[in-house]
């Protein structure tokens, strides 16, 4: 059973979780308020006590009594945390992730749960209609929340590093680990900034993607060796991803020989970016760089074909999205390249069955960054199990300390991590936007054309 969190209650989960004993399990809150309930020995009949004290209740009352809410001591749940960007520009990629997360918990119940516990899911949305996309103080927020919740084990997110950036110290304190699909800052995982984000010691924040220390570069290599780009200007939208990914792009550039004729940046706030792309024009740059997410992606890439159609146009993975197809549409989007932090798995016909049950069960076909969901919930979901097998409790440190070691069979393989929380995979895919009109435009899968691998870094 899964739920969205409401004015800080998990909706959708029918069961109390815990309870002092059998008896006062049972016992309704209007029961309470009775002036002699009757005793509840060991020795009664429990379903026959419970019918004799519901007839000693009003008719309001009653009607929510019938309700089969029994439950036992041995009735065992665990919670498992789920933060994306529900409101603003990157909700339609949010909501893939998301239901790549919530697919895993659904087949695992379906299967008995995991270890003995039914996992249940508190759903939080860090996006704001004031931000207009992402928010990191509503996730702050809600890191404070789940922290709060002692039944929250783990959490799989989030999408966005400025958000993690937020979650990551207070996370820490709370010994809760968070497990993301999509957060490819190096910062949050750099032992250099563990005062900062990591402030109890413990790794608590793990990526089934590797970091934009890999992202930015190995693009910056494709550009280099692959289009024979000599002359680029880079881009970026303000955020803790989009900067660090421009400036990891940029310095491998650099690095390369390319010529870096200037670095600007966007406000996500602004409607209007022309004035910055006419400047382009005279500069004769072969091609220009995005770092950053849906909000400026999208209107980047419509003004970018009206001014300079022919440039060569790429980003990062806030650009591999299905918001920035559905908003910018082709022909602006077309061949754009973009890249993800995560081997390409889709093609492989192992995945194929897994592609059809999320498209049966959402009616539409998952992103690259929903299998990683998955595969994130499936981190969590083996500490868990493995916590429970061993027979110690399922606390958050011991789930913890089961997803620093793991090895766990998932989509894209086997996911294990370095001492840090960081992916042991390194790869970085390509891709091209061309538009299939076969598909919807905002279909991920089939608009964005796998290229192959970048060329990593030496």
């Amino acid at each position: 059973m899964v739920g969205t969190l409401k004015n800080g209650q998990c909706e959708g989960q029918g069961r109390p979780r815990g309870g002092a004993g059998l008896a006062q399990n049972l016992l309704p809150p209007e029961l309470e308020e009775l002036d002699d309930p009757p005793p509840v020995s060991e020795e009664m009949d429990i379903m026959t006590t419970r019918r004799a004290l519901i007839t000693r209740l009003p008719a309001v009352a009653l009607a929510g009594a019938l309700v089969p809410r029994m439950v036992f001591a041995a009735d065992k749940r665990v919670t498992i945390g789920i933060d994306v960007s529900l409101t603003g520009a990157g909700a339609e990629d949010a909501t893939l992730v998301k239901n790549g997360a919530l697919l895993a918990i659904d087949e695992a119940n379906a299967k008995g749960g995991v270890g003995g516990y039914t996992i249940e899911a508190m759903v939080l949305d860090d996006g704001t209609a004031t931000a207009g996309q992402y928010d990191p103080a509503q996730a702050a927020v809600n890191a404070r929340k789940m922290v709060a919740d002692p039944n929250v084990v783990a959490a799989v997110g989030p999408q966005n590093s400025g958000c993690g950036k937020a979650m990551a110290p207070i996370l820490s304190q709370g010994d809760l680990a968070i497990i993301t699909p999509s957060s490819t800052n190096p910062d949050i995982t750099d032992p250099k900034f563990a005062a900062q984000f990591d402030p109890s010691g413990r790794p608590i924040y793990f990526r089934v993607v590797t970091t934009d220390a890999y992202q930015g570069p190995n693009m910056a290599n494709y550009m280099a060796q692959t289009l024979n780009v000599k002359k680029v200007f880079v881009l970026d939208d303000t955020g803790a991803y989009g900067v660090g990914m421009a400036n990891a792009f940029e310095a491998q550039a650099k690095k390369l020989g390319m010529e870096v004729l200037g670095h600007d940046q966007l406000n996500p706030q602004e409607a209007d970016y022309r004035t910055l792309l006419i400047k382009l024009k005279p500069l004769n740059a072969d091609a220009f760089y995005y770092g950053g997410s849906a909000l400026a992606g999208v209107k980047l890439a419509q003004q970018a074909y009206e001014i300079v159609p022919n440039m060569i146009k790429a980003g990062g993975d806030g650009v591999y999205s299905a918001a920035v197809l559905s908003g910018a549409g082709f022909p602006a989007m077309q061949n754009w390249y973009v890249t993800i932090a995560a081997p390409f798995i889709a093609e492989n016909p192992a995945v194929q069955p897994w592609i059809t049950r999320f498209t049966e069960k959402y009616g539409v076909g998952p992103s690259s960054y929903a299998f990683t969901a998955y595969d994130a919930m499936l981190v969590a979901l083996d500490a868990v199990k493995r916590v429970a097998e061993s027979g110690a409790p399922v606390t958050r440190s011991a789930v913890r300390d089961a997803i620093q070691t793991a090895k766990v069979e998932t989509l894209q393989g086997i996911v294990s991590f370095d001492q840090y929380g960081d992916i042991n995979d390194r790869t970085i895919s390509v891709f091209q936007a061309r538009l299939d009109p076969q598909y919807p435009a905002n279909a991920v899968l089939r608009q964005y054309k796998y290229l192959g691998t970048a060329p990593q870094s030496s």
